[in-house]
């Protein structure tokens, strides 16, 4: 009786190990699925999602789908992934620079000893003036995109510049008309034209 118990002991042990093993590999499956997921290159599908929502971020997952070719629930989880992966980093609003008291755009490139980047260039975003921040290659170190009240806050804005470390002189290029001024877009050119677009 007593060797009885042990094998029915024995035949629990290997089915609770069994099952735990079983377990294990669901949840590894799982996980290897949401990996691939997140790993997945874009497909048509996300870059129409993701072209809508650079147009407007507002609209629905119906009117997404309606748009794309897909359903309202495909729509929302791809856009759940794509939010997941930092694709999408944020969502929003683009205000107009005059109607908040900003009409003066100005690029502002900044030549440097180095790279010119320090603690204290990058203590420029601090100012609400500064829109973007950009290390290149060429003839500057830095460029600024800038927008102000008007000249005399870029003056204002310069001045604290020239006090950095290492900030040699500055080019301030004032854009007179935008024609175009976009976010990222996620279409891709896959076939250049073999010669330069002929003038209209």
């Amino acid at each position: 009786m007593l060797n009885f118990l042990f094998i029915l002991s024995d035949i629990a042990d290997q089915n609770s190990a069994r099952i735990e093993k079983a377990i294990g590999m669901v949840g590894k499956t799982d996980e290897s699925r949401r990996n691939q997921s997140a790993k997945r290159p874009l497909d048509a599908f996300d870059r129409k999602i993701l072209s809508a929502l650079t147009r407007d971020a507002r609209q629905t997952n119906a009117e997404i789908g309606e748009s794309v070719g897909l359903s309202p629930p495909a729509v929302f989880e791809r856009i759940k992934r794509l939010r997941g992966n930092g694709v999408i980093s944020s969502a929003a609003a683009r205000l107009n620079g005059a109607a908040v008291g900003k009409p003066m755009l100005t690029f502002v490139h900044v030549d440097a000893d180095g790279w010119g980047k320090s603690q204290r260039m990058m203590k420029l975003r601090d100012f609400p003036e500064v829109e973007e921040i950009h290390s290149v290659a060429g003839d500057t170190c830095v460029v600024l995109k800038v927008r102000t009240a008007d000249p005399q806050a870029l003056e204002h804005f310069l001045s604290q510049l020239y006090v950095l470390p290492g900030v040699r002189g500055t080019k301030s290029y004032v854009v007179l008309s935008t024609y175009l001024e976009r976010p990222v877009q996620a279409d891709v050119t896959e076939d250049w034209p073999a010669i330069p677009m002929p003038p209209v």
